[in-house]
């Protein structure tokens, strides 16, 4: 791409950039609530997000109708998509946006949401990219950002090894982004350009700041950067843009003369307003900025003629560090309790876990009639079953072997996504 120029002619719509948090924004703003319970979460996933959900975002959409809840939805060890997937990061704007020189509580929220989906290393990308969000409000400079979202990162963490080779890299090529690019893709490519790459957290964060350090700033040029840098570019655009957004302003944006039209336009999301626009939604997002900031101990305050915000600014830091676990799963005696006695969906889940767990075997020989019914349930979530045997990348291959050595059958032809969106199917395994 070159010569792209910013416009919304027809004004935006709903995507999956930015409509998970549209949903969560309306109720915490209904309920005057920063981080919502995660029952509530669960509730608003299954009215409201149901149709345009990908990869890790689905399997924890589909793990939730068997009953788990977050954070085990973005538990790696339940969801093989959380370890590496760029939910983390693509969700997590918003919530940047909305603690302004915070970014330890913009990390910290955008954590409680972000961690439906993913779990470790991406976790880090959470904190990363909304520290860097929260601190675009008062620095101009690419540089202080980028540390800022160094310092929010846990030190063992991949993401901060890889900020550094991508200052090195910018170091090496100062003018040549696509050399740059090539030592990306030559270091982090995983599995042979497969939907592990296209959809990881480190080809496309690595994008992210290139895109960064080689637009200087310019919004444009850093958008169009983002695009022809590749992998998951509409995803690596929207966190570029936020970044720069926020270190712009809205003035600033406006005085471009782009073609934006004020329209939000929902196409994807159930029981949502059918009239929203741009300023709208961001009009709520100001309404829960001042909640926070009244919770930090900030004010809104006149000064000579002009209401001004006092902001308790904080300094990056992380939040979540690489060995932090999402929960405490089940052992056998608690799995062997329900598997025995507990309703059909305890069931199914109790098997679901103990093959993640590989525990099966064990269970298997200790109640084999339990056990077999426990599978029979199972094998009744097709949609479970669907994303299981998906395959794409070597460890959710792996992940389906477990679950075929187990007695869990994949079904006899892939699902189409149309179908997928609906509540039920007439569906038989396959034999």
């Amino acid at each position: 791409m070159e010569g792209y120029v910013p416009a919304l002619p027809n004004g935006a719509w709903t995507d999956d950039d930015t409509d998970f948090e549209w949903v969560y924004i309306l109720e915490m703003q209904r309920r005057q609530t920063v981080l919502l319970p995660y029952d509530t979460i669960t509730a608003l996933w299954k009215s409201r997000i149901n149709k345009n959900i990908w990869c890790s975002n689905r399997y924890a959409r589909h793990l939730m109708d068997m009953g788990f809840t977050p954070p085990e939805t973005g538990d790696p060890v339940l969801n093989p998509w959380a370890a590496f997937n760029v939910s983390g990061q693509f969700l997590c704007e918003t919530f940047g946006l909305l603690a302004p020189a915070m970014p330890q509580t913009a990390a910290k929220t955008g954590l409680h949401y972000t961690q439906v989906a993913i779990g470790g290393e991406p976790a880090q990308t959470t904190q990363l990219f909304t520290a860097m969000i929260a601190t675009a409000f008062r620095e101009k400079d690419i540089d202080k950002i980028l540390d800022a979202g160094a310092a929010a990162v846990d030190p063992r963490s991949h993401t901060l090894q890889l900020m550094e080779e991508v200052r090195q890299w910018h170091r090496q090529f100062p003018d040549d982004w696509k050399q740059a690019r090539v030592q990306l893709r030559d270091k982090y490519t995983r599995e042979n350009g497969g939907m592990r790459d296209k959809n990881g957290t480190e080809l496309n964060t690595g994008a992210i700041l290139l895109a960064l350090r080689y637009g200087k700033g310019d919004f444009a040029a850093t958008l169009q950067l983002a695009f022809n840098l590749g992998w998951d570019a509409d995803c690596n655009a929207a966190t570029v843009g936020t970044i720069l957004g926020a270190m712009h302003g809205y003035r600033a944006m406006l005085a471009q003369g782009w073609k934006i039209v004020d329209r939000y336009k929902n196409t994807s999301r159930d029981h949502m307003p059918a009239d929203e626009t741009i300023t709208s939604f961001a009009d709520r997002l100001i309404e829960l900025f001042e909640l926070i900031n009244h919770q930090q101990g900030g004010r809104r305050e006149l000064r000579g003629h002009q209401w001004v915000y006092a902001i308790p600014s904080q300094q990056p830091a992380p939040v979540v560090r690489i060995a932090a676990q999402t929960g405490a799963l089940p052992g056998v005696a608690q799995l062997s309790a329900i598997i025995q006695n507990g309703n059909p969906e305890a069931k199914a889940r109790a098997a679901y876990m103990a093959v993640c767990l590989g525990l099966d075997g064990t269970l298997a020989r200790q109640h084999p009639a339990a056990w077999k019914k426990a599978v029979a349930q199972l094998n009744g979530y097709w949609k479970v079953m669907q994303n299981i045997y998906a395959g794409g990348f070597q460890t959710l291959d792996a992940f389906a072997e477990r679950f075929t050595r187990a007695g869990i059958h994949p079904p006899a032809n892939k699902i189409p996504d149309a179908v997928m969106y609906t509540d039920s199917i007439a569906w038989k395994p396959a034999r």
